[in-house]
């Protein structure tokens, strides 16, 4: 799961993959068009709704947080 992950917001975004920071948002390495496309791409391929409350700078920070994010979903469903 976390590779598919992985490969997935390098298909948005390859900058995301090497991101060492925890404002992935703040320091412009996505912005909001982005941001859709991940929650797009992972709703779809995970089979999973990812609500517009869990779409927050907490759950974006970095890679880890949006594996951490996505795992949660798929646990709770």
């Amino acid at each position: 799961m976390e590779e598919r992950i992985l490969e997935i917001l390098g298909e948005v975004n390859e900058e995301i993959l090497s991101y060492e920071g925890d404002r992935l948002t703040k320091d412009s390495i996505i912005d909001s068009f982005e941001i859709i496309n991940i929650v797009s791409e992972l709703e779809e391929e995970f089979d999973i709704e990812i609500d517009a409350k869990y779409v927050v700078h907490e759950n974006f920070e970095n890679k880890d947080t949006i594996i951490a994010l996505v795992k949660r979903l798929v646990e709770e469903q």
